[in-house]
C-alpha cells in the first residue's frame, strides 16, 4: 500500500466518524471510546510491524486494518446502544458491510482489499479459522494482537473511572459489577481454555477473560509490551484478592514468562 492511500483512509475515517456524532451525550461518549481506541490500535500496530520488520507497504496495509478494524462499532452502537455482539450483531462482519456499502476500499487492488476485509472479519472471533493463507493469517494475527494491547489500556482506564465515581460513569456497563468471579470462568483460565463472550456473567468475569487472552497472543513482542506496561497487574488489582484470583495470576504470568524465555 502506498503512503497516499493510507492518508486517504485516515481522512475517510475522520469524516465517517465525525458524522456519527449527534446530540445524545451517552452515545457520543461511547463512540468517542471506540474512535480513540481505533487510533491507539494504529499506534500499537506500528510497534508490532516494526518489531517484525515488515516491508513499508505491508506496514501501511497493517495500519489501515488497525484503523478500520472497529469501523462497525459506530453503526452498532447507534442502532443497538451496546457493544455486546451476542446481544446485537457481529461487529466484524458489520464493519466489512460498512466498508462495502460506503465503497471506502474501491480502487485498492483485489488482494489488499480482501486482506483488509478478512482481517476485520476475523479480528474478534474466538479463534482464527483453519486453512488461512500465509498473508491473511499474518495480518489477522497482527490486528488481533494490536487490538488486545489497546483494549488492556482502555479497560484499565474505565475500571479506574468507575471505581473513582460510579455515579458519574457515562460508558456502557455490559455486566453487573458484582464482587464475585464465576467458577466456570476461573476454571477456564486455569485450564488455559479460551472463553466465549457469552459465558461471562459479571464484570469480574470480563477481567478474567482479559487475563486469559494471553493464551491467544501470537507474537512475543506483544507479550513483552504487556509485561513492560504491567497491564495484567493493573487488571488484577480490580479483582477480589481471593485464592482463585491468585492462582489465575500465577498461571498467566508463568505462561508469559515461559513464552518470552523460549523466544530468546
Amino acid at each position: 500500500m502506498e503512503r497516499q492511500q493510507l492518508e486517504k483512509y485516515r481522512e475517510w475515517f475522520d469524516i465517517y466518524v465525525a458524522n456519527c456524532y449527534g446530540d445524545d451525550t451517552y452515545v457520543n461518549e461511547n463512540l468517542r471510546l471506540k474512535e480513540d481506541h481505533s487510533r491507539r490500535t494504529c499506534r500499537e500496530m506500528r510497534y508490532l510491524v516494526g518489531e517484525l520488520g515488515l516491508a513499508d507497504g505491508d506496514r501501511r496495509l497493517a495500519e489501515a486494518i488497525a484503523l478500520f478494524h472497529d469501523i462497525g462499532r459506530f453503526k452498532q452502537f447507534l442502532k443497538y446502544r451496546t457493544y455486546n455482539d451476542p446481544r446485537s450483531v457481529d461487529h466484524g462482519l458489520l464493519g466489512v458491510e460498512v466498508l462495502r456499502q460506503t465503497q471506502a476500499l474501491d480502487g485498492l487492488d483485489a488482494e489488499q482489499k480482501q486482506l483488509i476485509e478478512r482481517a476485520i472479519e476475523y479480528h474478534g472471533v474466538r479463534e482464527l479459522p483453519p486453512g488461512l493463507d500465509n498473508r491473511c493469517e499474518l495480518f489477522s494475527k497482527l490486528i488481533r494482537d494490536a487490538d488486545k494491547l489497546d483494549i488492556f489500556y482502555t479497560a484499565i482506564g474505565y475500571y479506574t473511572d468507575y471505581e473513582a465515581n460510579p455515579d458519574a460513569y457515562r460508558l456502557e456497563l455490559e455486566f453487573p459489577n458484582e464482587p464475585v468471579c464465576s467458577p466456570h470462568v476461573v476454571e477456564a483460565v486455569l485450564a488455559g481454555r479460551l472463553i466465549d463472550y457469552s459465558e461471562l456473567r459479571t464484570w469480574n468475569d470480563a477481567r478474567l477473560l482479559q487475563l486469559g487472552w494471553v493464551y491467544n497472543v501470537y507474537f512475543p513482542a506483544t507479550l513483552k509490551r504487556i509485561r513492560q506496561r504491567r497491564l495484567l497487574e493493573q487488571i488484577i488489582n480490580f479483582l477480589p484478592p481471593t485464592g482463585d484470583v491468585q492462582k489465575v495470576a500465577g498461571k498467566v504470568f508463568s505462561y508469559i514468562d515461559g513464552r518470552l524465555k523460549n523466544s530468546r
